[in-house]
Formats: structure tokens, C-alpha cells, sequence
């Protein structure tokens, strides 16, 4: 049998889970103001007016207020020279208010009004009526094309462009203290996974695991539990995100467990891949292919390198085990990895194609899944983020696939 897997109780395991978050920083008013100072001195370089943030992980990242998005338009409106002023309903004003680390005016509609007027006459009086204005790429289109014809309505010269070059510019170097707060999330999410190996047995179902998951990371001090979820076993592994009706666990079947939890909004995602019983030759070699190419990758990641090298090494060792060619399965049918931070998935990427150098304070995750459609999958998922003197595991790999978490034997 596998060391580590099975052998316990949910009730056991999760009695011996603890807050992990007491002595936890978050991030300071000091950092969001020097996010705000970047973005500013990026805009005056592109010749950017005003920077346009919208409700979701863009207005967390610089002003520290976290709003979910809806149909309502609450944001806030950065120009290149002078104060930030946020947009939202004038009945979530209030609400809004409490939310704030950055202090600032608050610029309101009604419900029969129009927020893009409304946005368009707060870049006239910061005058910004001509230029460009950047525009958070996660904007839904309709709020977009709002504000482009209330722009068009009142003639003036405006043009309006994605803010990726000043967003993803900023939030793919982490600092220090978000780099605390990625470590910490994916330290909380590692002990998950010891924790639910312990529980598995004949007949499990995906439900019971994800649920204990998702108790066991409010137990380690995530208030909303799991951020994620995905548990497959025996040939649903095959599938990177899942089937439609999973199947219980059997003996020998291969595990995939990919789930992840939020520390003051920084993101954990780390999978792990094992047999319940005794590998057979085939799961052997294709679970030592993938912890192999998972290195392969992380051994690639050199500062100034393209992002991209990581997934081209990862893949051309794997490609030399007879897998592929390119995205082919058996194979990896996927990008080696991720950048991640306030978003599980945000800018630049392990993929083909992204020239990105890489450099210090980049943090990504390492994941070249292999597939075998009707057999089983492997995904070992691991983080790393970069130093100057190269690639720094978050979590450390995977021991072994008789002993995954490196137990005493």
C-alpha cells in the first residue's frame, strides 16, 4: 500500500488541523500606495490619461477593496496625474466605504442613471478628455462599450485600450509580503493534502473528499474553505478539470486531488497524483515521467529566460519519452503552467509563445500533466517563485509515488 494513503478517519484528521493564519501581514496601505505610484509612472511612459479599474482582483491589487463584479459598475478611475476617484451605486456607498484601504472620493450614480456618463464626466473634470484611457482587461464588454459610446455621445477625443500593460506590468512581480502570503496559502493547502490521503478507502466518492477538503482548509484559517476543488480517481484522472458523473474509488486506482484555498486573497493550487493500493508498472513509469518533466521545467526557469522555455523544456523531455508530439495525447495537452497571485491564474504564462523574461518575484505554478485517455492521468502541481539566483519551490515536489509525501519509512 502506498505510505501515507488510507488507514484514518475524516473526524481523526481534521481534529488535529489548527489555524495556520494568526501571525499572518496583510498587505499594507504603504505597498497599495506604491502599486498606485507604479501604475501612474507606467500610464506617463504609454502616454496612458487614466487607468480604468474595475470591481474584481485589479481594484484589490491597487486600492486594497475587494467588490465582486456584476452588472452594477463599481470601480475606480486612476489618472496618470492626481488622486484615484472610485464609481459605484450611491446605495453601496456606504457599503463600499468599509472596504477601502485607500482612502479616496467616491463618485456615485443612481439606479436610473448611467455609469458610463458618469465615468466619462469624472476623466473630464481630472482632465483626462483626450488621450487614451487604459481599461482593466477583465471588464465585461457591455461596460466597455458603455463607456466608449458615452465617450462618442459628447464628442470627445478619446480611444480606449486594454490596461494589460500597466496591470499585469505591475502584479507580476510580487513582493515580499505577497510572496509571505502565496507561501503561507500553499503551505495551509499541503497539509489538506497529507490530511485527505489518510482518509481514503474502498468506495470513497469525490463528494466525501471534496468535502472534507473543503473543511479542513476553513479548519487551517480559510473562512470560505476550499477555493477549488477537483477530485478524480482510476480513468477520470485522464481528464485535467474532470468528468461529468465521477467514479468511487477502487483499489489501485490513481488519485488526482488539485485544490487550493485564499490567504488574504492570494491563491494556493496544488495537485497531487498517487495509486490507492500498489502501482502498477505502467502508473510507475508515467508518474516518474511527470515528476521528471516537472523538474526538467523548474531547471529551465533562469532569470532573463522566456517564460515560454519552461514549457518547451518540460515538453521536449517528455516528447523523448514518447509522448506528443506538441500537445498531442498520451501527452501533455496543456501549457506547462501559470503565473498566480490575487488571481489563480493571471499573467505571464509557462506556454509556448510567451516571451516574457523571466525575473525576480515572478511566481508561477509547474503542472506539464500527462493524459492517457482511458487509462489514467498524472498532475503533479507544484509552485515556484523567482529569485536572482534562480527558481524557489513553494511546496516541495512530490517524494516518491510509494510514498508521495516523503514519510519516514
Amino acid at each position: 500500500m502506498t505510505i501515507g494513503i488510507g488507514g484514518s478517519t475524516a473526524e481523526i484528521e481534521l481534529s488535529k488541523l489548527t489555524d495556520m493564519t494568526g501571525d499572518i501581514s496583510p498587505i499594507s496601505v504603504a505597498e497599495y500606495q506604491q502599486r498606485i505610484a507604479k501604475a501612474q509612472q507606467l500610464m506617463r511612459e504609454q502616454n496612458i490619461s487614466a487607468l480604468y479599474l474595475n470591481a474584481g482582483t485589479n481594484l484589490t491589487y491597487f486600492t486594497g477593496t475587494a467588490w465582486y463584479a456584476s452588472e452594477r459598475l463599481v470601480g475606480a478611475i486612476l489618472p496618470a496625474e492626481g488622486e484615484l476617484v472610485y464609481i459605484a451605486p450611491w446605495f453601496e456607498v456606504s457599503t463600499l466605504s468599509g472596504f477601502m484601504q485607500i482612502k479616496s472620493e467616491v463618485a456615485s450614480w443612481h439606479e436610473h442613471e448611467s455609469p458610463y456618463e458618469l465615468v466619462i464626466d469624472v476623466l473630464k473634470k481630472n482632465n483626462c478628455a483626450q488621450g487614451t484611457i487604459s481599461i482593466d482587461e477583465a471588464t465585461a464588454f457591455f461596460a466597455v462599450d458603455g463607456m466608449i459610446n458615452a465617450a462618442k455621445a459628447q464628442n470627445l477625443d478619446l480611444s480606449f485600450t486594454s490596461s494589460k500593460s500597466i496591470t499585469a506590468e505591475c502584479r507580476m512581480i510580487k513582493s515580499a509580503s505577497e510572496i509571505a502570503l502565496l507561501q503561507r496559502a500553499k503551505d495551509m493547502t499541503m497539509v489538506v493534502h497529507r490530511a485527505v490521503a489518510k482518509i481514503l478507502t474502498v468506495g470513497t466518492t469525490t463528494a466525501q473528499v471534496t468535502n472534507f477538503i473543503n473543511q479542513a482548509h476553513i479548519k487551517l484559517g480559510a473562512p470560505k474553505g476550499s477555493s477549488f476543488c477537483i477530485v478524480l480517481f482510476g480513468q477520470d484522472t485522464a481528464y485535467p478539470h474532470g468528468v461529468k458523473e465521477p467514479k468511487t474509488l477502487e483499489f489501485d486506482d490513481m488519485v488526482l486531488i488539485d485544490t487550493g484555498c485564499l490567504v488574504q486573497g492570494y491563491n494556493s493550487d496544488i495537485t497531487r497524483s498517487y495509486v490507492f493500493g500498489e502501482a502498477s508498472e505502467k502508473q510507475r513509469a508515467v508518474w516518474l515521467h511527470e515528476r521528471t518533466a516537472q523538474v526538467q521545467g523548474f531547471e529551465a526557469a533562469k532569470i532573463t529566460s522566456p517564460c515560454e522555455s519552461v514549457d518547451i523544456a518540460a515538453r521536449g523531455y517528455l516528447e523523448t519519452q514518447g509522448y506528443g508530439p506538441d500537445y498531442q495525447v498520451p501527452g501533455l495537452p496543456h501549457r506547462t503552467g501559470h503565473g498566480v497571485g490575487l488571481d489563480i491564474h493571471e499573467w505571464p504564462y509557462l506556454v509556448r509563445g510567451d516571451k516574457t523574461p523571466l525575473a525576480a518575484g515572478m511566481c508561477f505554478s509547474n503542472e506539464p500533466m500527462l493524459c492517457l485517455y482511458g487509462e489514467f492521468g498524472v498532475r503533479l502541481e507544484d509552485h515556484f517563485y523567482m529569485t536572482e539566483a534562480g527558481p524557489k519551490w513553494f511546496s516541495e515536489p512530490a517524494h516518491s509515488i510509494d510514498n508521495p509525501f516523503g514519510y519516514e519509512e
